[in-house]
């Protein structure tokens, strides 16, 4: 099989690229920086091509699809995403539209390109898109990063109903998970009040819940509680804890 993979020099990305790299999957991993997918390249075991590029240019994207195509993708993961912290006045606003264009604008170009080639293959295909726990309610002091995930949450669930319905061989599924031990939190200038979980943990049970085409992978018991119990209290109530959670999270 072969992947592609967005965000692939940290984290989840690279975490998901090592595992899959243990399965003989064929690797098309995307990310800024050339050096790192160099060094990430000569290490894993397996063939690996690294594309240098910036997904908040819309270009870049489609440049980007332009390759995927010739190469029958197998396995789309959109892992690539940013965040920002702050109150939404006092935030940029053109790191918010690059945001915007990373975590909307490029998930939703290659996933409408590529899915349309893996339905006309009729071979079985995946579609993994990275979204959040945050994905779950409006988030305070990164409301902007809260509400792309929303939209990356929300589309993905559409799209796998919608395969469902067409009966593809098109397996779509949407990772949510709660804090992770990666680079975003250096990047979205935060640090997390709770216990982050292992990116390799993270990682592995993605895939593995992928292949068993699971649609909303949740990794970890305290998310999958808090989604629950959210359908009990109100917006306002769940507004005024993300607020306080949000809050605990401002770098010192």
């Amino acid at each position: 099989m072969k992947a592609l993979i967005t965000g692939a020099t940290s984290g989840i990305g690279l975490d998901m690229a090592r595992y899959l790299a243990t399965m003989k999957c064929e690797l098309i991993l995307v990310a800024r920086n050339k050096e790192k997918l160099e060094l990430i390249q000569e290490q894993l075991p397996t063939k690996v091509t690294i594309i240098v590029a910036d997904l908040s240019n819309e270009q870049k994207v489609k440049e980007l699809y332009v390759v995927a195509k010739k190469e029958n993708i197998d396995i789309l993961i959109n892992n690539a995403g940013l965040g920002d912290f702050g109150y939404f006045t006092d935030t940029d606003l053109n790191k918010d539209l690059e945001l915007i264009n990373t975590n909307i604008k490029a998930v939703h170009i290659l996933t409408k390109s590529i899915v349309k080639d893996m339905e006309k293959r009729n071979t079985d295909t995946y579609i993994l898109n990275v979204a959040s726990a945050a994905a779950f309610q409006p988030g305070p002091l990164m409301s902007t990063y809260y509400a792309t995930k929303s939209y990356v949450y929300q589309l993905t669930e559409a799209l796998y109903f919608e395969e469902k319905k067409k009966k593809t061989k098109v397996h779509v599924s949407v990772l949510c998970p709660g804090p992770v031990e990666t680079n975003f939190n250096n990047v979205a200038g935060v640090t997390f009040s709770v216990k982050p979980l292992k990116s390799t943990y993270v990682a592995k049970y993605a895939i593995d819940k992928m292949f068993k085409n699971k649609m909303l992978i949740i990794p970890g018991t305290t998310v999958k509680l808090a989604k629950f119990f959210g359908r009990f209290v109100s917006d306002k109530f769940l507004l005024k804890q993300t607020y306080k959670i949000q809050k605990k999270k401002a770098s010192k």
